[in-house]
């Protein structure tokens, strides 16, 4: 029977639930004296349903008996003002609304539902918006830990922003040129920035949580070792912060059929690849929040047609143009020219696209979960940043780590102000570019993805990383 217990608390967002789930698959098949509870805080209507029906297709996993999952009570959530200013504020906003629910939650459910197991809380794991529940550990006498489901990169980015306030006082400005940042190897130019770095709201948001991580008794990464070393030997070795854990990848590798998908809409897709020469395939996907605007479409249809390669492109409509059907969003003619070569769809069965052999590319918006499935099946990256860390993230695969072609760095969706459309021909030069077998590159991709999937097979570097985490809690 279980004698400890850790308790995780993820953000309202799939993305962000599905590696602390996995991770929580870890460590109950790791050391069978633990057992973890995961608190859901449901995003407000209308999103959640894809949250709902994650869970219960993990509830009935075969770890079920040591994970549990229980759904809080949805509370009334931050204004609509408020998520017009900033999503990372409104975010943090709801967690710190829920912290009296979620000590009640810790209290109240000590004893395992049929059992007779009371095991011991020895941590409250939390995601990096919720740095208020650091204080619900705190009450509670329990020691926090911060599960980071970006990359090592990112969390010094984060930690850098107490510096930048320190001298400056302010959020980025695009203007403000190169900056040197502990966590990357090259100076970031600061028009490649996350967002919400140059909105008041969003930067005092994030600045709030760098310094409250320092809280915590350790962090755990969704990253590897030997693929961010310079980002995660930066972390480890600043005496300011708690002791870092890389424990990734974390992936979800089942069939993801998605939003609107009939199965046999998935298996036309895998039919027609299982029919294309390996490697030949380019797979263009923008995560489900990715969409542009009609012009840019346009751009990209020709810049597809004129590469003439084949293609796999998952095009999200805009939320006002949901019912417009694909080909009144296209050039005239394009299906019909590329019907022989290439597929259009709305929803992608991505993991199961990423990890087949004709699959030879992946134009995407470079978000931290799309990052790592395209890494771990040894497929470059054609870099479309959209919104988010999107951007910086972009910026290490290219110039840091030098796993991705960069199509644009600075694509901003929805902001006319700073986003210039990305023309034809840049995109048929990219495409050309990252298709050519010869590229060093493509070896370099394929040679990381072997290094990562080993890291977790015992003597590997996440391996040992996750039982010294393990050993750690244990001892305290």
């Amino acid at each position: 029977m279980s004698k400890f217990e850790l308790v995780c608390v993820p953000a309202p967002s799939i993305g962000h639930l599905v590696p602390l789930c996995k991770f929580a698959e870890k460590l109950v098949d790791r050391d069978e004296r633990l057992c973890v509870t995961i608190l859901i805080i449901r995003p407000p209507p209308p999103w959640g349903s894809t949250i709902d029906a994650f869970i219960k297709r993990i509830s009935s996993a075969p770890e079920g008996n040591r994970i549990r999952y229980i759904t809080l009570a949805q509370i009334e959530p931050p204004s609509s003002e408020e998520l017009a200013k900033s999503v990372e504020k409104y975010i943090s906003l709801l967690i710190e609304n829920y912290r009296p629910i979620v000590k009640d939650a810790i209290i109240s459910n000590k004893s395992w539902p049929g059992t007779d197991s009371n095991p011991k809380i020895i941590g409250l794991v939390i995601d990096m918006f919720c740095t208020s529940l650091i204080d619900v550990a705190n009450e509670l006498d329990i020691p926090s830990y911060l599960f980071f489901t970006s990359g090592a990169a990112f969390l010094g980015f984060l930690f850098y922003l107490s510096v930048w306030d320190e001298q400056f006082g302010r959020e980025f400005n695009p203007s403000d040129g190169d900056l040197n940042i502990a966590a990357y190897a090259h100076p970031v130019p600061s028009k490649f920035l996350p967002t919400f770095a140059f909105v008041k709201e969003g930067y005092d948001s994030f600045r709030n949580h760098g310094v409250r991580f320092k809280e915590t008794k350790g962090i755990l990464i969704n990253t590897v070792e030997e693929f961010e070393s310079h980002a995660v030997h930066s972390l480890a070795s600043d005496p300011e912060l708690p002791p870092v854990y890389t424990v990734g990848f974390l992936l979800n590798f089942e069939a993801q059929n998605g939003k609107g998908n009939s199965k046999s809409e998935d298996e036309e897709i895998k039919k027609w690849l299982d029919q294309q020469p390996p490697s030949s395939v380019l797979f263009l996907c923008f995560g489900s929040a990715g969409s542009f605007e009609p012009p840019q479409l346009i751009q990209m249809a020709i810049g597809l047609e004129r590469s003439g390669v084949r293609f796999v492109w998952s095009i999200r409509p805009l939320m006002d143009a949901e019912t417009t059907k694909l080909e009144e969003m296209l050039p005239e003619g394009f299906l019909e020219k590329t019907k022989n070569r290439g597929i259009v769809c709305g929803w992608a069965p991505q993991v199961e696209i990423l990890a087949h052999k004709a699959t030879g590319a992946f134009v995407s918006h470079c978000g931290w979960n799309s990052t790592l499935e395209s890494l771990w099946h040894g497929v470059p990256i054609v870099t479309w940043p959209l919104y988010a860390e999107q951007h910086i993230n972009a910026f290490q695969l290219v110039r840091d780590l030098e796993v991705a072609v960069e199509l644009t760095l600075n694509y901003r969706m929805r902001d006319s102000d700073h986003c210039e459309i990305v023309k034809a021909e840049e995109m048929e030069k990219a495409i050309r570019h990252i298709m050519d077998s010869e590229k060093p590159l493509r070896k370099r991709v394929k040679d990381m993805g072997e290094i990562c999937r080993n890291a977790l097979l015992e003597g590997g570097s996440s391996f040992i990383s996750l039982g010294r985490f393990i050993e750690t809690i244990l001892d305290s």
